[in-house]
């Protein structure tokens, strides 16, 4: 799987990429898991709002009851993450367009959790077509 590999390996930075990679979910996820990384999926099409998003996401990272599903709290439950986690947010490109604000809160939230060197790797990649972001990198 390609520009996958380094990052599972740590040879590439976390961070925040698009990725272009057509490969099944159970695919991915058996890749993740085989490097020691936790896997983690959100479908855009069924949560393509801010509500519905912090909702899922909630679900995807296996989030506690007690979850406020707001911003504030997705940041603090990112940073009690245990381990290497990716986070695969396929059609991402809905709520882009849709909630450019709330999109661009989430890319700066993702964006300093996976910076954090203190904590365990964070990556989160954006599949399918969306706008245009600058500054966010291609892994390919």
């Amino acid at each position: 799987m390609s520009g996958l590999a380094p990052l599972l390996a740590r040879r590439h930075p976390a961070g925040v990429y698009r990725w272009e990679a057509a490969y099944d979910v159970d695919q991915v996820a058996s890749v993740v898991h085989a490097a020691h990384w936790s896997f983690h999926h959100v479908d855009g099409v069924a949560a393509a709002t801010k509500r519905e998003l912090l909702a899922a996401l909630g679900v995807a990272l296996e989030f506690p009851a007690t979850y406020g599903q707001n911003l504030d709290a997705l940041a603090d439950l990112l940073d009690d993450l245990a381990g290497p986690t990716l986070l695969l947010w396929d059609e991402w490109g809905l709520l882009a367009r849709e909630d450019e604000r709330t999109f661009a809160t989430l890319l700066q939230i993702f964006s300093e959790r996976a910076d954090d060197a203190v904590r365990p790797p964070f990556a989160v990649l954006l599949r399918g077509a969306g706008p245009e972001v600058v500054g966010l990198g291609l892994l390919d």
